[in-house]
């Protein structure tokens, strides 16, 4: 017996949510290299001593055009939002969240370590997408439905 699509789709967007953490968590290296000065190469070395803490990650600037591209990926998903309701919605959500952060540059980790930029670059891009999401997810904001 066939399965309806949404049920697909949601498994399809799980999945995803999954794997964009999976990669989150594998700490790859493509931070670039230091742009401090350009002193010389050569002497002692600029990490932290093993032990520390690193410092937290700084939240990058959100392009304009990062910023369409959210609000063009999240409305064509609000009628989904108001069908799925807040559980399922917001899973749709994190997906597609996790998706928009990979496209732009792998800010996974910056934007779980500052969801609300997610607020702060739809209020600036598309204040009506994000009323429209709050409202069909049942949220006070989108960072509140945020789980990373």
């Amino acid at each position: 017996m066939p399965q309806p699509r949404w049920i697909s789709r949601s498994t399809l967007l799980v999945a995803g949510v999954f794997a964009a953490a999976a990669l989150t968590a594998c700490g790859t290296s493509t931070d670039p290299a230091p742009t401090g000065s350009s002193a010389s190469t050569t002497g002692s070395a600029t990490s932290a001593p093993n032990g520390t803490a690193a410092p937290k990650p700084t939240t990058p600037p959100v392009s304009d055009a990062s910023a369409t591209q959210l609000c063009d990926m999240l409305r064509p998903e609000l009628s989904n939002f108001r069908i799925q309701g807040g559980t399922l919605g917001r899973i749709g959500l994190n997906a597609l969240v996790h998706e928009w952060a990979l496209r732009n540059g792998g800010i996974n980790s910056q934007v779980l370590a500052d969801k609300a930029i997610i607020d702060r670059t739809t209020i600036k891009a598309c204040p009506d997408v994000r009323q429209q999401t709050i409202e069909a997810l049942g949220l006070s904001d989108l960072a509140s439905g945020l789980a990373f």
